[in-house]
């Protein structure tokens, strides 16, 4: 993509800023949709009983994980396929993709294998004390739906390849018609079948291959600039796959931890009573739809610092990375600021009491006011950093900063200093300062211009 002079570096820019809005755009509305499909089985379950709402809601928490595993994937095989694409090796390029496919797919079938030889295990020993009739739910659920694993995978490698042509409008629409088909197909199978959780679970897995199938289908058109063969035959190179994995195992470790640090702390604030859960579980999702610009601006910045390398210029990298940071600065005040002050008109939906309202109100300004002042460095710079090749240095400073500031620091505000579960939200900040700054330091330092990735 050509573009003006850019100011920094003096060389001939890759993207024009009306080429990142139309990279970025589509990666917002990807991820709003993304979550509408995990809310919509608890909520068009709901409607059967509480037993359905909270055997899908449990298992709906592992399927979160498998898929931050499989995105992680994708996120390896992005940055080793946009350095190859900003070399102007599309050959080399394409087989990346397909390598990724390949192992994607085979490792997801042996995901499903153990998870529905294991879901005994996992029902008994995961979710604790939970009723028979919750269980019920549960292992259907999961029975049903450990079969749409294949097409997480295939269609979180093949979006990779999507985002990584800068193509994100096609992994936008393929969104929605996922959103579309699991919502007809949970109205079918729920309300006329009357199906209850297996209704759900019928409704997502039909989603998902879909997308997983269409994506599929449509990165083999020979005109795209990645693609893969039609007869879909794949020759795998461990070589290749290798280098795929250098940013994939880090990412999706960091993640998988990350996860769990977060299950530790819901725990303890469980202790903390009624309201204090509520109030967390409803702030929570009110930040985490206030982040979808921040993660799709991150997930823009992948793309295009790891297509900067990939022609061995670190000062655009450099550039697009200041650039897209205040572009995120500017997002973070806006739309955080605009959420917050909806909240009045918002919270009262859930009907909580005042306790808890005025929990909610207090933890979604601490957020608000965290991300405003952080969250660019917490986030966006680790993005470039990995697309730079610097995974393992991201991993190593999230776990450490998780488990000292996150849930170490989480206790000992919350009870040991008896701030309650505001505590829980004042140590996440203090784990957002701790690794915002020394990212900062890392990029600064430029170590991340020497890394190699192909």
């Amino acid at each position: 993509m050509e573009g003006r002079t850019l100011e920094p570096a003096g060389s001939t820019p890759l993207f024009k800023k009306r080429d990142l809005v139309r990279l970025i755009l589509p990666l917002i509305i990807e991820l709003i949709l993304s979550l509408l499909v995990g809310m919509a089985d608890s909520v068009m379950v709901s409607r059967v009983s509480e037993d359905a709402v909270s055997g899908v809601s449990l298992v709906d928490t592992v399927m979160q994980l498998l898929i931050f595993i499989f995105a992680a994937l994708g996120t390896g095989g992005n940055v080793v396929s946009s350095q190859y694409l900003g070399r102007q090796k599309l050959k080399d390029a394409s087989e990346s993709i397909r390598e990724l496919i390949l192992f994607a797919l085979v490792l997801s079938l042996g995901i499903t294998a153990l998870l529905l030889g294991g879901r005994s295990l996992l029902l008994d020993r995961f979710f604790g004390q939970i009723t028979q009739e919750v269980r019920a739910c549960a292992s259907i659920y999961l029975i049903i739906t450990a079969f749409s694993i294949p097409a997480i995978a295939l269609y979180e490698a093949s979006a990779a390849a999507f985002r990584t042509m800068g193509k994100t409008k096609v992994t936008m629409w393929i969104s929605l018609l996922m959103n579309l088909i699991n919502i007809s197909g949970n109205a079918i199978f729920i309300y006329g079948f009357q199906m209850g959780a297996a209704g759900a679970a019928l409704g997502t897995l039909i989603s998902r291959w879909c997308a997983g199938l269409l994506i599929l289908f449509l990165l083999t058109d020979t005109r795209l600039p990645l693609h893969i063969p039609r007869d879909f035959r794949f020759r795998p190179n461990w070589a290749r796959v290798k280098k795929i994995l250098h940013v994939a195992v880090p990412t999706g470790m960091e993640n998988g931890i990350f996860q769990l640090g977060k299950i530790l702390v819901l725990n303890l604030v469980s202790t903390f009573g009624t309201a204090a859960i509520a109030a967390n579980a409803i702030a929570s999702s009110i930040s985490t739809f206030q982040d979808i610009p921040g993660n799709a601006i991150a997930l823009g910045l992948t793309t295009v610092v790891a297509r900067c390398m990939g022609i061995g210029d670190p000062e655009q990298a450099r550039y697009y990375n200041r650039l897209l940071t205040k572009w995120l600065y500017g997002i973070i005040l806006v739309g955080d600021t605009a959420i917050y002050l909806l909240l009045p008109l918002v919270l009262p939906i859930y009907a909580l009491g005042p306790e808890a309202e005025g929990l909610a109100m207090s933890m979604v300004l601490c957020h608000t006011l965290g991300a405003m002042a952080y969250w660019p460095p917490t986030f966006g710079l680790p993005a470039s950093l990995r697309a730079a090749g610097d995974a393992k240095f991201v991993m190593l400073t999230s776990i450490v900063s998780m488990w000292v500031f996150r849930v170490g620091g989480a206790y000992v505000l919350a009870q040991g200093l008896n701030l309650g579960v505001m505590g829980v939200w004042y140590a996440m900040i203090a784990d957002w300062l701790f690794r915002g700054t020394v990212f900062i330091f890392r990029w600064a330092g430029g170590k991340w211009k020497t890394m190699e990735v192909i």
